[in-house]
C-alpha cells in the first residue's frame, strides 16, 4: 500500500485546485495523479459541508472506535476461553458451590 500523503501537502493541492489552476498540470506539477486530486477535492467539499458524506474526523473517531471495538471483542474471546477452561464441570465433592 503506498505512503499517504501528507495533510500539508494535500490542503496545498486542494488549495491551488481552488485558485483555479487545472487539475491537468497540478497533478503533473505535483507528481500525483488525476483521480487523487479529485479525491481529494471532493473530501474537501465535504469536509466543508458543501457535499454530503462523511468528514475527515468523523471518519477518524469511527477508525478508532472500530479500534476499541475489535480490541473488546478479542479481550471477550479470552475472557470466554478462559472461563470455559477454568470452569469445573462437576460440582464440588464436599457440596462446595463456589
Amino acid at each position: 500500500m503506498p505512503r499517504p500523503y501528507p495533510a500539508e501537502f494535500r490542503a496545498r493541492a486542494v488549495a491551488l485546485m481552488r485558485a483555479g489552476k487545472p487539475i491537468a498540470t497540478t497533478a503533473a506539477a505535483l507528481g500525483v495523479s488525476q483521480s487523487c486530486l479529485h479525491n481529494w477535492i471532493r473530501q474537501d467539499q465535504v469536509d466543508r459541508g458543501d457535499l454530503p458524506g462523511v468528514t475527515t474526523s468523523e471518519s477518524a473517531e469511527l477508525r478508532r472506535a472500530r479500534k476499541r471495538i475489535r480490541q473488546l471483542e478479542l479481550e471477550v474471546e479470552i475472557l470466554t476461553k478462559a472461563s470455559h477452561f477454568l470452569a469445573e464441570d462437576e460440582p464440588h465433592p464436599k457440596g462446595f458451590t463456589r
